[in-house]
């Protein structure tokens, strides 16, 4: 027993696996996804009590909840400003809850994580990117494309500053999901290596 843990890569605990029934066919990074929504929408029914969030009488998960929307909120006004953040809370709410919670459950032992691998977070920030977009375009027109060229910019500098500005406006949901699939493999990697010397 102890030779086969010790033989065991690392990277064994990212393998997706392939499950199959009569009925139905899944793998274990759709099964985990899956566990993850039905938990969030417990725990938010868990905390609502005749269609209204516990407000008089506090308990630790309310107070949990309500750190994690205080803080959304102040990112969101640092950020936006009030009037316009509010239009976006709930999305990027959302975004961070289900994020929050997909990294949480990578902690526990054995289990699989569904934010270690790339193709999930990619495919997560090239929709918000592709989405958001085309909602501000809708939102602001053609002055949506003066965020390339920022506003006193001489216009000989432009023809260099466009370019540079459009690729890392383009390569930023890539950078991103890059990182949050590097940060979350290597430190599962690091878990089971230094486990195995244990």
């Amino acid at each position: 027993m102890i030779n086969k843990i010790l033989i065991t890569s690392p990277l064994e605990q990212f393998e997706i696996l392939y499950y199959s029934f009569s009925f139905v066919d899944f793998t274990n990074q759709l099964l985990t996804l899956l566990l993850v929504t039905y938990f969030l929408n417990f725990l938010l029914c868990f905390l609502k009590e005749n269609n209204s969030l516990l407000i008089v009488t506090s308990n630790n998960y309310q107070i949990i909840f309500e750190n994690i929307y205080s803080f959304v909120l102040s990112i969101i006004i640092d950020n936006i400003g009030i009037r316009n953040g509010q239009n976006f809370f709930i999305l990027i709410y959302s975004i961070f809850i289900f994020i929050l919670f997909n990294n949480f459950q990578g902690l526990i032992p054995y289990n699989f994580t569904v934010t270690s691998h790339l193709i999930l977070t990619f495919s997560f920030s090239l929709s918000i990117f592709i989405g958001t977009n085309l909602f501000c375009i809708s939102l602001h027109g053609l002055k949506f494309f003066s965020l390339f060229m920022p506003r006193g910019t001489p216009i000989l500098l432009a023809f260099l500053l466009v370019p540079i500005e459009l690729v890392s406006f383009i390569f930023k949901p890539i950078s991103l999901s890059i990182r949050l699939f590097a940060n979350m493999m290597a430190g599962h990697t690091l878990l089971k290596v230094i486990a195995g010397f244990s």
